[in-house]
């Protein structure tokens, strides 16, 4: 039977832009087996909301969950509020996991690291990030007594983590994300701060630098401190506190990360110390949370709470309240990935509502972002969200019980209350665009810039609303000034333009990074949990300057910080959009020249056997590193040739202009044609596949040792890459071909592997190695 509430959908239309569409569109909303749209935005918001209202029948039988399913749709359809991600995707689906954090331990034995991998599988299959301390892993060459061997050190499995995230992303929602944290005194610790030195190393972990008090005070007095071994709690060593602080900013300037987080100032306001000490944040770094806790956060559109050049306090008031009961409604209604999970989060209940909108309200009000007044404001309004959040959380405690550490937290000798935390700031990179408010409480990084979608690399060209209201009402909007500020994104010296409007529409970089810091501490002060901020530099800022923001975060008591210097990494979420001419045609603001290439080369040449014949690959480098790659194939002529070498040449010039090379190889890896062919080292899929596997082998040519003879080179390469017999093809077990099989040419039906031979059981088609 319908639901009379389904009314809702029909009656009640969701107001969104374009790009909040495509969104929706692209991730959250229900398709069919054949990729069909089968919901609308309408659809969803209903979805979620009767699901979550469903959780109130377990505190009462005779909930009116008709009038709160309404209640959650306004509140969600209004666009005042959004939950996190994975509450939006699925609820009312069969996955049901609704947490966007988790925090998972990492203890110093195989069975824990495995277990752990095993747990974040699971939790990124469902949409969820993970956050992880590999600081009691000991350190590497350290002994291991059960094999009379060594230890291979934390960023080893920091690696494994990182390729089963590699490979469980493909099918999921979302790409799976992590945090890895390492306390500052871990043996390990220069190491992991240059873990992420090359962009594509590490690719799906966020790294940050766990920063104790300890060395905090050794900073300032330039002393050393001590490094010790997790598994005895051993003293092995000293660092100076400069300069590993040094290395750190060094490497935050190079290319954004490490980040730091203050852990002693997290355990200061942990909630439940009793319960255990927190050691590591989500990905994102705003929610710290104790080993097998998670959290589900939501944010409130600021932008939609104005009133008169003023905040509607009142309204205001309303949603908090609301919000605050669907976030704990989700905890009841939400499938735990593991029963660990499910029984540390039920025992202290956290949830975390922030905002969006932030830069929004600023600008409507006329306040420039980083003013005395807009610090003033910011704390004006997170303490008034966290108060009314903690009331609504009381509240929801007489009804409901406390959460049940309530005994064991900072709350036992005053009122009850629900939730351990009730209040975080995230990021709301995604939930904003779907709301069409400024992520979380950055400023706005341009008033006119291109968007890059994580997912899958589309971009979108946005234009800051506020500023084209304002400025085809002041009569100086033209299409000529858009141009003129796309190529900047600041309209910080347009003369051409009102000084007193200069002044508000103040973007990321035009903002001093201790303004930056400022504004995160503003909140902080409020704010339950942690706060995501990023402080954005410019690309000429020093190394100093990312010193003195580091050292000023600490001061002003926030809880961690991440900094970024612009263009300091080849991909970036947020980009200048250049003029509107290369805008409509998509074309970079500038343009890229391959290098020339030397009249001489040196180079290596690679046999790779293929399902066309023998392949020749010659890697050729200059002294920047590899220039140029060369195939011949022994089937001379002929399409699959003249294929080889247009993908050869591309690859040249892609080289030459300085594109990674192993974004060329995860390119190419995995294509598949018809005529595979098997080695003891796996499939190659293809000749593309093929050429990839040579550029690999070049890489790992790079690095054998120096003082290794030229026989040795050789036995190693063949070793590891020369692609094998068709003998030993067919000896190969069939296991190692499962996934491989193409499609048959035929029909397109996929293959069966048997004795040496594929076989399309749905034509007869047949081919053997």
């Amino acid at each position: 039977m319908r639901s009379p509430n389904e009314g809702l959908i029909l009656n009640n239309v969701v107001k969104l832009s374009k790009n909040a569409r495509t969104v929706l569109e692209k991730r959250y909303l229900n398709k069919d087996k054949s990729g069909v749209l089968t919901e609308t935005p309408e659809g969803l918001f209903y979805r979620v909301a009767a699901n979550i209202a469903q959780a109130d029948k377990i505190y009462d039988n005779n909930a009116d969950v008709s009038a709160l399913t309404r209640e959650f749709y306004m509140l969600m359809s209004s666009l005042d509020f959004l939950p996190n991600s994975p509450t939006l995707m699925n609820a009312g689906r069969c996955l049901q996991q609704l947490s966007a954090c988790f925090v998972l331990p990492i203890n110093d034995s195989m069975e824990s690291i495995f277990e752990t991998l095993k747990n974040t599988a699971l939790i990124h299959k469902s949409g969820g990030g993970t956050g992880f301390s590999f600081s009691k892993l000991r350190p590497k060459n350290d002994v291991v007594n059960t094999t009379s061997g060594v230890s291979s050190g934390p960023i080893s499995f920091m690696h494994v983590f990182n390729a089963a995230t590699e490979a469980i992303k493909q099918g999921g929602t979302r790409r799976g994300a992590n945090m890895a944290l390492l306390r500052v005194d871990h043996p390990d610790i220069l190491d992991f701060i240059v873990c992420k030195d090359k962009e594509y190393n590490l690719n799906n972990f966020n790294i940050s630098v766990a920063i104790t008090e300890k060395f905090m005070n050794a900073l300032e007095n330039d002393e050393n401190y001590n490094l010790y071994n997790p598994r005895n709690g051993t003293i092995v060593g000293t660092l100076n506190a400069r300069v590993v602080f040094d290395k750190i900013v060094s490497q935050a300037w190079k290319n954004g990360e490490p980040g730091v987080v203050f852990i002693d100032k997290i355990n200061d306001k942990n909630p439940t110390p009793e319960v255990g000490q927190i050691e590591s944040t989500n990905p994102c770094g705003e929610q710290p949370l104790l080993p097998y806790e998670s959290c589900n956060l939501g944010s409130i559109n600021l932008g939609h709470f104005l009133k008169s050049n003023s905040i509607d306090w009142e309204r205001l008031s309303k949603v908090i309240k609301t919000a605050v009961h669907f976030l704990d409604n989700v905890i009841d209604m939400n499938s735990y990935p593991t029963n660990e999970i499910k029984e540390v989060t039920l025992s202290n209940r956290k949830i975390g509502l922030g905002i969006m909108g932030w830069a929004d309200i600023l600008l409507y009000l006329g306040i420039s972002y980083g003013s005395d007044d807009s610090l003033i404001l910011a704390k004006r309004i997170m303490d008034f969200i966290r108060n009314k959040s903690h009331q609504a959380s009381e509240e929801l405690a007489i009804k409901r019980g406390a959460f049940p550490n309530f005994k064991q937290s900072i709350y036992a000798n005053g009122n009850l209350i629900r939730n351990a935390t009730t209040t975080t700031i995230a990021p709301t990179g995604t939930i904003g665009m779907i709301a069409s408010a400024s992520s979380g409480i950055e400023p706005i990084f341009a008033l006119v810039y291109k968007r890059t979608q994580c997912l899958d690399k589309n971009e979108m060209y946005e234009v800051n609303q506020y500023f084209e209201k304002l400025a085809r009402e002041k009569g100086f909007y033209s299409s000529e000034l858009i141009d003129k500020i796309a190529e900047s994104g600041s309209i910080k010296s347009f003369k051409e333009i009102p000084e007193e409007i200069r002044k508000i529409f103040v973007t990321s970089h035009d903002i001093s990074p201790e303004d930056h810091v400022k504004m995160q501490s503003s909140f902080q002060k409020f704010t339950d949990n942690a706060v995501s901020k990023t402080v954005n530099f410019s690309n000429n800022a020093t190394k100093e300057d990312v010193k003195k923001a580091y050292i000023l975060s600490y001061k002003m008591n926030c809880k961690g910080i991440t900094v970024y210097r612009d263009k300091s990494r080849d991909i970036q979420v947020l980009t200048l959009a250049g003029k509107k001419a290369d805008r409509s045609q998509k074309k970079y603001p500038y343009e890229i020249k391959p290098r020339p290439r030397p009249k001489k080369t040196k180079g290596f040449t690679f046999l790779m056997h293929t399902g066309c014949g023998k392949m020749y690959a010659t890697v050729n480098e200059d002294d920047k590193g590899a220039c140029e790659i060369f195939t011949q194939l022994g089937k001379s002529g002929g399409c699959t040739s003249s294929q080889a070498e247009a993908i050869s040449r591309l690859i040249s010039l892609a080289l030459r202009s300085g594109i990674n090379q192993y974004s060329i190889i995860n390119q190419l890896k995995g294509i598949r044609c018809p005529s595979p062919i098997l080695s003891e080292h796996g499939a190659v899929l293809s000749c593309a596949d093929a050429i990839a596997k040579a550029l690999e082998a070049y890489n790992k040519e790079k690095m054998i040792p120096t003082f290794f003879t030229t026989q040795q080179k050789v036995s190693y390469l063949q070793e590891s890459y020369e692609i094998k017999s068709k003998k030993s093809c067919i000896q190969n077990s069939e296991a190692n071909f499962a996934g491989a099989c193409p499609q048959c040419p035929e029909c397109g039906e996929m293959f069966t592997f048997t004795e040496g031979c594929v076989i399309c059981k749905t034509c007869g088609y047949s081919k053997c190695f």
